[in-house]
């Protein structure tokens, strides 16, 4: 009774309180901090007290503005959650950084009162709202969602933020894609096998991997591309990266020469066959498997030359040597030695004698170019440690040994009768394992096409969670990458030097 008889006498002044939102900044001030103070005790004036209080936080003064903002979250209960949630979310458009900054805090305040009625209001902006809140709201998400405790962020929560995730991706941007799958890869309730494999099946619904490709359209292969580089870190020996491996074979690889480039400084070949040979490790079985690794066999003919014909006299009869294109040929070899453990037979029953003789004498070639190189570069690199290492110059030679001496590992597995694809190698732009052994002693040039057996280097696999991310464009998947630097180097020459570009 006298909780009553008290509203029912400051009733009144409480409406003056409100009014105080048209005075001047004193009053103004004073009602941001009475208004959410006495809000709870006059239920019937709740809307008039949110909308006052939504009236201070568009205030001209922004110091008034971020203290009706700190306050919000007084407002938070019941069924206001969801619309103070909805209004805090609106605000992160400003581009004062204390306002901004305060409209973060009062989110995480309103996030521990009641995490799904909040995000209830972030994903309806996020799904309806204009523009720059929605970009701000999904940035919001992706940043603030991991630093949550686990009583927050429960597994009900959880599955609601993948629930509205899924239907935000049904119409996103490159720059969305990425963030949001940051957001659900990080959902404790998607750490299992299960879990990877529906985010892998997301990736799978945007990378349109049912549609044939169009090499000519720069969105269709920026758009491989991003989904590609985000499906990665989930593919495991048991998340198979089955589905984009055959669709690379069958509908990238013949068209690779034709690839449009989003962006004139990228090597999207290189790109590409980088993607092709990471994902290589992780497929399992697949349908047509003898036709993706003959398509995998042909593309990697086309890299490697055939020695140059000699003249009577023995000398080469062509003015230059052939260029050798070895970042190339290390993902086209690594790529076909992974898929080769699944079909060892391949080069002896499926490959004709005279395809195969030439492919040997690829092989050979090559490999005595591989010896030229490794020397060169182990001369120049001998001696040198730390500092010295770490010159422009001298880590250019570094990923180059690293390149070659693969190459050399992989064509000597081949080499083997039958050919053997035991040894393991850890791709040249894949960060260094500690464990990792040096690089095996350069093999005499008569162990090379001898077919006879040598000890192979085992180095171990490198980690998955290691990966460097790529970082999309903004836009429909069509906007410039910018300065992409993926893989480090390129490395191509003839025999005299190397090159490196």
């Amino acid at each position: 009774m006298n909780v009553l008889s008290f509203i029912l006498q400051h009733k009144d002044a409480y409406q003056v309180i409100l009014d105080g939102v048209k005075g001047g900044p004193k009053e103004k001030r004073l009602a941001a901090q009475f208004i959410p103070k006495f809000f709870s005790s006059f239920p019937e004036l709740a809307d008039a007290a949110i909308n006052a209080q939504l009236d201070l936080c568009e205030d001209e003064d922004v110091s008034i503005r971020r203290q009706a903002i700190k306050e919000l979250p007084r407002f938070a209960t019941g069924e206001n959650i969801l619309r103070v949630a909805d209004i805090l979310t609106q605000l992160l458009q400003t581009d004062d950084t204390a306002e901004f900054n305060q409209v973060n805090a009062s989110l995480i305040s309103i996030f521990k009162m009641d995490a799904k009625g909040t995000l209830g209001g972030l994903f309806s902006q996020i799904l309806q709202g204009e523009d720059i809140v929605r970009e701000r709201a999904i940035k919001f998400l992706s940043t603030k969602l991991k630093s949550l405790p686990e009583d927050v962020m429960t597994k009900e929560v959880e599955e609601y933020v993948f629930a509205e995730t899924k239907k935000v991706l049904e119409d996103v941007t490159g720059e969305e894609f990425v963030l949001l799958m940051r957001i659900v890869s990080g959902l404790r309730v998607l750490q299992t096998v299960n879990g990877r494999q529906q985010l892998v099946e997301l990736v799978v619904e945007q990378a349109f991997l049912e549609q044939a490709l169009n090499p000519a359209d720069p969105d269709t292969v920026d758009r491989l591309l991003q989904c590609t580089r985000q499906a990665l870190p989930l593919f495991s020996k048991n998340v198979h990266s089955t589905r984009f491996v055959t669709y690379f074979c069958e509908h990238v690889l013949p068209n690779l020469s034709t690839l449009t480039s989003p962006v004139a400084e990228l090597d999207i070949q290189l790109e590409v066959l980088k993607l092709l040979a990471e994902m290589s490790p992780f497929c399992g079985d697949m349908e047509k498997l003898e036709a993706n690794l003959n398509m995998l066999f042909t593309k990697l003919l086309e890299y490697m030359p055939l020695p140059p014909e000699e003249v009577e006299n023995g000398e080469n009869s062509a003015s230059e040597e052939p260029k050798l294109q070895f970042s190339y040929v290390e993902c086209l070899l690594f790529s076909f030695h992974q898929l080769g453990k699944k079909l060892p037979d391949f080069l002896l029953d499926k490959v004709d004698a005279e395809r195969l003789k030439d492919f040997k004498i690829r092989l050979q070639y090559f490999a005595r170019g591989l010896q030229v190189y490794i020397r060169q570069l182990r001369v120049a690199l001998q001696g040198k440690t730390g500092d010295a290492l770490k010159t422009e110059e001298n880590k250019i030679k570094v990923v180059a040994l690293k390149i070659t001496n693969n190459i050399n590992v992989l064509i000597k597995d081949l080499f083997h009768n039958p050919p053997s694809y035991k040894s393991t190698v850890t791709l040249s732009w894949k960060p260094v394992q500690k464990t990792e052994a040096v690089a095996p002693k350069r093999p005499s040039n008569e162990d090379m096409g001898s077919g006879g057996s040598t000890k192979k280097q085992i180095s171990p696999q490198p980690r998955r969670d290691a990966r460097q991310i790529y970082n999309p464009p903004s836009g429909k998947y069509s906007a410039s990458i910018g300065n992409f630097n993926y893989g480090e180097y390129r490395l191509i020459g003839g025999f005299e030097k190397y090159v490196v570009c």
